[in-house]
Order: C-alpha cells, then sequence, then structure tokens
C-alpha cells in the first residue's frame, strides 16, 4: 500500500517529537513540516527561528535530550562572553546553536529567502524531508498581558510567562503568504497532521497567514490533529496556562473546539478519553492512544499509527 503524503503542522519541543515519528517512517518526498515562525527574533544581531530549530535539530539528530530543544552538549561561554560586554544574555544561546544562527543570518543577507536558507540548512545537516516555514514574510506574535504587549519571546523566556495574558497577535500576518513549499503542499497532500503543539501561539500563527484556514477548512483528505494537552496539563510550553487565562476549557476539550472546522479527529491520551463524547460533538472523532512522547519508540509508534489511521481513512 502506498504512503501517504502528509503535511505536518509543527511548532516547538512537542512538534519536533511528532515530526522525527513521522520522518523515520515516511519516504522523504511523502513529508513536509510547517513550522511556525511567529516566534522569530533577533537576538545579537542574528535571526533566530526557535521553532524551525527545533524541528530541524530534532531530524537532524542533534537535539539535547534533558530540554527537548538547543542542541546536545552545547557550552555556553560566547553567550557568557557576551554578559561580560554588556549584553542581554536570558534568550540561552548555546556556542553550537550561534553557528545555525551565524549562517542563517548570512543567507538572508545574501539575498536568499527564509526557505532558501531553511533548505540550505537542512541539507547540510542530512535532513532529507522538507522543514519548511509557514511563510518568508516576518510575522511577529504578540502577547497581550496584563503588564502589556510582550513580543513572544519576551513574554515566553524573559517574563517566565508570568503576566496573565489576554489576547494573541500577529503583526504581519495580514501582509504575509504562505511559503512557496507550504503552498504546494496544502494543494498536493493527502493529509494534514497537526502535531501537539500549542493551538494559539504555535498553530495559531500558520493559520493566521491569509488563505491558509480556507484551504485547511477546503481539504479533501482526513485532518488530524495530536492534543498537547494531557490530564488537564501541558506536556511541554505555557499552553494550559494561556488557554485558562484566556477562559477556555483546559484539557483536550478546549484544543478540539480550536480546530472546528478544521479537523477530523483529535488523538487523545488514554487519561483523556473520559473527553471522547464532548469532542464528537465537536464535530471530529476522537481516537484514544497513548500520546506522550518520551522515547524514540513512542515518537515512532504514534507516528506509525496516525498513519495507520489516514491510511484507513474513509469520510
Amino acid at each position: 500500500m502506498p504512503q501517504p503524503k502528509i503535511l505536518a503542522i509543527a511548532g516547538g519541543v512537542g512538534g519536533a517529537k511528532l515530526a522525527l515519528g513521522l520522518a523515520r517512517g515516511l519516504p522523504p518526498e511523502n513529508l513536509t513540516v510547517v513550522v511556525n515562525t511567529g516566534d522569530d527574533e533577533t537576538f545579537h544581531g542574528l535571526h533566530v527561528s526557535p521553532d524551525l530549530d527545533s524541528v530541524t535539530y530534532a531530524l537532524a539528530g542533534l537535539t539535547n535530550p534533558d530540554t527537548g530543544w538547543g542542541v546536545a552538549g552545547d557550552s555556553f561561554r560566547t553567550l557568557e562572553a557576551l554578559g561580560r560586554l554588556g549584553a542581554e544574555t536570558w534568550f540561552g544561546l548555546g556556542d553550537l546553536d550561534f553557528a545555525t544562527h551565524i549562517r542563517r543570518t548570512a543567507l538572508l543577507a545574501d539575498g536568499m529567502s527564509l526557505s532558501q536558507a531553511t533548505a540550505e540548512i537542512t541539507r547540510h545537516l542530512g535532513i532529507t524531508c522538507a522543514v519548511v516555514p509557514m511563510t518568508d514574510a516576518p510575522v511577529r506574535t504578540i502577547a497581550i498581558t496584563d503588564s502589556g504587549e510582550l513580543a513572544f519571546q519576551e513574554y515566553f523566556v524573559h517574563r517566565g510567562c508570568e503576566p496573565r495574558i489576554t489576547g494573541v497577535r500577529f503583526d504581519g500576518a495580514d501582509a504575509a503568504q504562505p511559503s512557496p513549499a507550504f503552498a504546494d503542499a496544502l494543494r498536493d497532500a493527502d493529509a494534514i497532521v497537526y502535531c501537539p503543539s500549542n493551538p494559539l501561539v504555535s498553530v495559531g500563527p500558520i493559520l493566521a497567514v491569509p488563505g491558509v484556514r480556507d484551504s485547511i477548512a477546503n481539504f479533501a483528505g482526513p485532518r488530524i490533529a495530536v492534543s498537547p494537552i494531557v490530564g488537564g496539563q501541558a506536556l511541554k510550553g505555557p499552553a494550559a496556562k494561556m488557554m485558562g487565562e484566556l477562559g477556555e476549557e483546559v484539557n483536550c476539550v478546549g484544543v478540539a473546539r480550536r480546530y472546528v472546522g478544521l479537523c477530523d479527529a483529535l488523538v487523545i491520551d488514554d487519561v483523556d478519553r473520559e473527553h471522547s463524547g464532548a469532542i464528537e460533538e465537536c464535530g471530529m472523532r476522537a481516537v484514544v492512544t497513548g500520546t506522550i512522547m518520551q522515547t524514540e519508540f513512542d515518537k515512532e509508534r504514534l507516528a506509525r499509527e496516525i498513519v495507520e489511521l489516514i491510511a484507513g481513512w474513509s469520510r
């Protein structure tokens, strides 16, 4: 049976884990991973793409296993030296990590698009599936909080998500368009998989790019999402806190409500089985399995189950 062509929507650590599982089970030409770039920021004069880097490092086998982000075995001597020179050092960039940002910034300065620069970096790291930004245009996620409006990295890293959030805005999204490979995958894929990423600030910016939401709403194949909320908690990141402060239900049902009209099945963990009925009331199938990806086997198993779900899909 031929393998389906999958468009995976990803952001951050959870997205990177499932992207790795999918990449290990699919021919490289059958997987496109589109990644959130609303978190992108400039640090020390360099273009940093945190979610692109998390996915890239995972697929290249470089991820720090203790954090889920950054490069395994990295050191921080450059950042420490920058601090001695008076620079702000709250965003942790390792010495090996700096190389990625230096290279990306140089490629962009030479006239490459972010898509082209990403393709160049992933090619040199031996990644064979397509890893692409959601857009080549600048989009910036802004957290609207009781302490004012904050760029996402300021809110997430510098402030530790402490300010109470009242909304989210994606500056520049209105003027953006999907990156070329993203647009191609929206047209040519057999299925869409939302990796277990924050629906507000990882998937939200992708859906905010003009035309994307409509394309997904009208997509002919199965659209499968994996809930990043398990047992009322986010496995990684601020999704649960943000959803609660915005008055949303902090569980997999809250995630389902975010994807109404854009998703046909929500994959939830065994501990959330009791929510299956409420998810189906949202107009999507509830698929119950183990969704916590602690080991390499977990990533591959969950990905394999999703591919099998897609292969046997009948709408």
